[in-house]
């Protein structure tokens, strides 16, 4: 018997949810995506020193104030490690805009144009990179301008159908539900310690958007991520991609049992569509959850703090310029 990793590979796209090079190399995702929280774990290694320094030079000859090098630096950090993976991968590559621009489409699309053309201006090719964003309304609709142009967009923090029934209508590339918040929710709000990987609300989450999205013959992928455990996965086995930390793989290419997809186009039952969503329906039904809308919240504020976090990494760097 093959380990469920090799089980799951078969029916599902991996994708590794690190920033980390060996963890890459040592499980051979297809797919890799990074946010700051990831990158900023990255720049403490040493073996990201180099991408520091370059990136730190690379701003210091862009030129403006201190604030503009800042934010050079850590842009050009991003697209210097995310070329670093594309090079250890067959698939793409998720590179994340500034989570303090969630609320700013303008300012969300031009950071995706830049980072997009920073790629461009390293040879990259920019069909093998994702812009990642906060899947808030703003976010959406800059992405769907994003996408006109031809920038492909993984819409993140993504804890509820209206905002993924929004990202769809949208034409979004792909969508990254994420599972285990909404379980540690659900657990800090009814006092338990555990729910079944049956029950697990996160789970069924991904499981209503998959059928929605394959019943009324969307495009959009679904990549299941923010995993707690290894029941999350395998509920999910049969998803379009699932992003999965190097500990939860390592488990199931340990795991030599049998795996059964759970998910599968040809099984998802047909429903109505809904009316398509406008801001203020949008803005209601995220209001109508009490889990998506702090989760969502919350989300953002960390990514916002992980940013400047790195940010003042990279600014110690400049300083010593």
């Amino acid at each position: 018997m093959t380990s469920k990793l090799e089980q799951l590979r078969a029916m599902t796209t991996v994708v590794a949810d690190t920033g980390d090079l060996d963890a890459i190399r040592q499980w051979q995702p297809r797919d890799a995506t990074t946010n700051p929280s990831l990158l900023l774990k990255a720049v403490t290694s040493p073996a990201y020193q180099h991408l520091v320094n370059e990136a730190v030079q690379w701003s210091e000859r862009q030129g403006g104030t201190t604030a503009e090098k800042l934010a050079h630096a850590t842009d050009y950090l991003a697209v210097l490690a995310g070329e670093q993976i594309l090079g250890l991968i067959p698939g793409m590559v998720s590179t994340e805009v500034d989570a303090r621009l969630s609320f700013d489409a303008e300012a969300t699309k031009d950071k995706a144009r830049k980072l997009s053309e920073l790629y461009r201006q390293r040879g990259v090719d920019t069909n093998r990179v994702m812009i990642k964003i906060a899947a808030t309304w703003e976010g959406i609709q800059a992405a769907r301008e994003l996408e006109a142009e031809g920038i492909a967009c993984n819409l993140t923090l993504l804890f509820s159908f209206t905002q993924a029934q929004a990202c769809a209508e949208a034409g979004v590339t792909l969508i990254s539900p994420f599972v285990g918040r909404i379980l540690d929710w659900h657990l800090a709000s009814t006092g338990k310690d555990s729910i079944p990987a049956e029950e697990d609300p996160g789970v069924n989450s991904v499981r209503h958007i998959y059928e929605y999205y394959k019943t009324h013959g969307y495009d959009t992928v679904i990549m299941g991520a923010s995993f707690r455990n290894q029941g999350e996965i395998e509920m999910l086995a049969g998803c379009d991609r699932l992003t999965i930390s190097p500990a939860l793989l390592e488990a199931l290419d340990n795991d030599q049992n049998g795996l059964q997809r759970r998910l599968s186009p040809d099984n998802a039952p047909q429903s109505q569509p809904y009316p398509p969503l406008d801001e203020k329906r949008f803005r209601w039904h995220l209001n109508q959850d009490a889990m998506a809308t702090e989760k969502l919240a919350d989300g953002i504020r960390r990514f916002a703090a992980d940013q400047e976090t790195l940010e003042s990494h990279l600014s110690g760097s400049l300083q010593a310029a």
